[in-house]
């Protein structure tokens, strides 16, 4: 009963934590509000996202206010196509004494800012699977544990495909969100441009450390929910899958393959803490409906018909929603 109480009351300063770090990036980052939400759930359910917007969105600006709000390590890895895994994991190097010694890579920060991960090839790319589903790094066979809290925000640029190499599948289902970044309003781009052509300086405070975000994250696998909650979001993820039983026929009409277990997964973790930042001790149909595009949008291939008939990923989830 009392640890309920301190669960109860953990909620409610979690509600106010949430509110101070938005505010906290709001002295940099103008507008991108739900840009900013997704990017901060996503840290609290202890995952990753993939932002993807044009150049010049503040997509790396908002990363490196996040990690100074979060009082947390950060580097930026700029993927190249000459990168290579030991540019990001680290080397063993022959010391003084002809002793191999492991010098750690740019990946040992709390927050790693993947800047246009689509820009090098998949044997590079593969070198950040292990880190972030396993949260270590192998390395001649030795295993090296990543600090905690551990993030990889990766960025895409979509509109220049020459030279790039789209993402494995296996990649994109390890990020949780796939955020895309769009242009900001009239009203929004005015007060940037007033912001980032004077002389005055924001400064950045930390509102949470490492220990508190831990604590967040324990808490938040911590939050009930509902066996009619979960039941939605399984039958969600169920209905993106072609020739299911539960799938309609705009799904085996237009997708070509659906999305896996991992989905259901992200989804709940999701909604509880798009709930506990609201102040709500569950979270309910709409906290699932909320996460749900950023969540299914990376995780859905759409067949040659859809195509031909121009529907995208956002539109056909629309309609599964």
């Amino acid at each position: 009963m009392n640890n309920e109480k301190n669960d109860v009351q953990a909620v409610d300063q979690l509600v106010n934590q949430y509110a101070a770090l938005k505010r906290e990036i709001g002295k940099v980052i103008v507008g991108q509000d739900a840009v900013v939400d997704k990017l901060v759930l996503s840290i609290f359910c202890k995952s990753h996202s993939l932002l993807v917007g044009v150049p010049g969105l503040a997509k790396t600006l908002l990363v490196s206010t996040l990690s100074q709000a979060l009082g947390l390590s950060f580097q930026r890895i700029q993927f190249t196509p000459d990168l290579m895994p030991s540019d990001i994991l680290g080397s063993e190097i022959l010391d003084e004494n002809r002793k191999f010694t492991f010098i750690k890579g740019p990946i040992f920060s709390n927050i790693v800012l993947a800047d246009e991960i689509n820009r090098t090839p998949p044997k590079t790319q593969a070198a950040l699977l292990e880190a972030m589903q396993e949260r270590n790094v192998t390395v001649a066979g030795q295993t090296f544990p990543m600090q905690d809290p551990f993030f990889v925000l990766a960025t895409q640029n979509p509109i220049e495909q020459e030279g790039t190499y789209p993402l494995p599948e296996a990649q994109l289902d390890r990020f949780m969100f796939f955020i895309q970044v769009e242009y900001p309003t009239f009203e929004e781009e005015m007060e940037i441009v007033k912001n980032t052509t004077s002389s005055v300086q924001q400064v950045v405070n930390s509102v949470l450390s490492a220990s508190e975000i831990i604590a967040i994250q324990q808490l938040i696998r911590k939050i009930p929910v509902t066996d009619n909650v979960i039941r939605y979001a399984v039958e969600l993820v169920a209905k993106t899958r072609p020739n299911a039983p539960q799938a309609p026929a705009i799904t085996n009409d237009y997708i070509g393959w659906g999305a896996g277990p991992r989905a259901s997964q992200n989804l709940i973790l999701a909604a509880k803490a798009h709930a506990a930042t609201r102040g709500k001790y569950s979270p309910d149909i709409e906290d699932v409906k909320a996460v749900a595009l950023p969540i299914l949008r990376h995780r859905l291939v759409k067949n040659y018909k859809a195509e031909a008939a121009g529907m995208t990923i956002d539109s056909i989830i629309a309609e599964l929603l």
